[in-house]
């Protein structure tokens, strides 16, 4: 039978402390125990379904994390306060001081930052690597590698990760694919396809209201406790923590997304379309143009789409500042970094989510001045929204 991640979702019932539909929510820092036995096996470890302070766990943050890790087909998962708290525990928990990354060259600025300019000073380096081309991947690697790191979608340029053919260089050379889902939760499933630990920044699609900041780091039941340990834990010792009350928000958010995934695609799919109809230089997954639009096909499930994530090229920063001005002032969205809202988003990654990889790498990996990228909204009515975009680009002689 075919994966299908939102009925692993569905699956999960909480029953609340008194019955509520909802699980009841732990709004405690510190929990109490009836013995001091208990509290020393906890500490160790052994007292499964007891808690002891809530940066170690906490009921609300393993509901979270249970669901998705039912999503991503994985044993288990731990929850954080950011997609940046997931994602940097997981290159310390698996490289020590002389050791090395592979990553793909195109990746949140963040991400990049961290690998670029934070890990070398703990003695571990990374190679960017054009993540499309296997053979380039492959000679990136030496003794010393430990990680290979993509995204299945790329922010911002969204190239697309051959998953299967990482996953099979990964285990060739003893490796953990770590793969961030983030663009693509539900219609990618990394870990059916051979990744070892998928990612997510759950401040956006699994959100979905631009609200909350969170992360989640999926794995195997054993790599998640390595993260957990008190004594040299990453994610238990850098204390990324996820709130209580966070954790339950996004929880009831992550109920709707599989309605929400299927609105941004059929939205960013309508309006990839008539771009590149219209001329304009477009960049969608979806899009027959895309040169990795077969490999999406082939690793998708297909009920979510190709997501909610498009770009366009206007040709210049001025251009693409006006453009995202008019569209704001039009009510067609905000000129705002993030993604997954229920309105657009639009920012020019180049001064924005990305201005941490210098000018230079930025011209060699394809990223342009003019280069905006749109997180389409659940707009009703697309067809309208079309329209007018298009209207502001007749007004700026864009088109």
């Amino acid at each position: 039978m075919a994966f299908k991640p939102a009925n692993n979702i569905q699956d999960l019932q909480y029953f609340g402390e008194f019955g509520g539909v909802n699980p009841s929510i732990s709004d405690s820092s510190t929990y109490t125990f009836l013995s001091a036995k208990t509290m020393f096996d906890t500490f160790e470890g052994n007292a499964d379904g007891c808690y002891l302070y809530s940066r170690h766990s906490s009921p609300s943050n393993l509901y979270l994390g249970e669901a998705l890790a039912a999503m991503e087909g994985t044993e288990t998962a731990t929850v954080t306060a950011s997609g940046m708290g997931a994602i940097t525990p997981v290159f310390l928990q698996l490289c020590d001081a002389g050791e090395h990354i592979v990553s793909s060259r195109t990746i949140y600025g963040g991400t990049y930052a961290f690998l670029k300019n934070f890990t070398p000073r703990l003695a571990i380096d990374t190679t960017f690597v054009d993540i499309t081309k296997l053979e380039v991947v492959e000679a990136a690697i030496t003794p010393k590698t430990k990680i290979l790191y993509c995204e299945s979608v790329s922010n911002p340029l969204l190239e697309v990760a051959d998953i299967k053919g990482l996953a099979a260089l990964a285990k060739k050379h003893n490796l953990k694919l770590v793969v961030d889902n983030t663009f693509s939760p539900l219609s990618i499933s990394p870990i059916k396809l051979g990744a070892d630990i998928v990612v997510h920044s759950l401040t956006k699609f699994i959100n979905g209201s631009s609200d909350t900041v969170g992360g989640v780091v999926c794995g195997t039941q054993e790599f998640i406790d390595q993260l957990r340990n008190v004594n040299d834990g990453a994610a238990m010792l850098l204390g990324s923590t996820m709130d209580s009350l966070r954790s339950a928000s996004v929880l009831k958010n992550l109920r709707t997304l599989h309605i929400r995934m299927q609105q941004h695609s059929l939205n960013a799919t309508y309006l990839a379309e008539k771009f590149e109809a219209d001329g304009l230089k477009t960049v969608y997954p979806g899009l027959a143009s895309h040169p990795s639009h077969d490999l999406f096909k082939s690793m998708m499930n297909e009920k979510y789409g190709f997501g909610g994530m498009l770009t366009i090229d206007v040709g210049t920063l001025d251009k693409a500042n006006a453009l995202m001005e008019l569209m704001q002032e039009r009510n067609l969205g905000y000129l705002a970094v993030s993604l997954g809202f229920y309105k657009t988003l639009f920012s020019a990654p180049g001064s924005s989510t990305s201005s941490e990889i210098p000018e230079e790498e930025q011209a060699e990996m394809g990223l342009s001045d003019g280069l905006i990228r749109f997180s389409i909204g659940l707009d009703a009515d697309i067809e309208r929204t079309y329209d007018m975009m298009k209207a502001c680009m007749v007004e700026l002689n864009i088109l």
